[in-house]
């Protein structure tokens, strides 16, 4: 039996949109809301190169990547071809318009994950060999 951690009423995400839910550990969980207001919860990072997916445009039962517009499926989080990857999913039940997520996944599903920096990668730096 699983123990549901209520995130927020339905009509608190927008249609087409997404919320955060902030974690003790681990990245944030995007719950998303699409046209027929079917509810998802994927990891907040797009399997390619961690675009924030909450930032993403929602389209039928897939989110766009903000960054580099990779199809990423609601349903089981992973890109549609010919990317591929996957992010991980979270299960989500509403009841009466309140949107849960199963406890024991936000505490413990995927902390270990972390989101990329911006920006180039640091370089080595080399010594300089003093000139003969």
């Amino acid at each position: 039996m699983s123990d549901w951690k209520v995130i927020c009423r339905i009509d608190d995400i927008p249609v087409l949109g997404a919320r955060r839910v902030t974690r003790p550990a681990g990245l944030d969980v995007a719950v998303f809301r699409n046209s027929e207001d079917q509810v998802f919860a994927l990891l907040d990072r797009c399997p390619h190169k961690g675009g924030p997916l909450s930032q993403g445009i929602v389209f039928g039962t897939s989110v766009a990547c903000p960054l580099h517009n990779w199809a990423i499926g609601l349903d089981d989080g992973c890109a549609k071809a010919p990317d591929e990857g996957c992010t991980p999913k979270f299960a989500v039940k509403v009841e009466d318009g309140v949107v849960h997520l199963d406890a024991a996944e936000l505490a413990t599903h995927a902390i270990d994950l972390e989101r990329p920096s911006a920006g180039p990668k640091p370089f080595a730096v080399l010594s300089v060999l003093p000139l003969e």
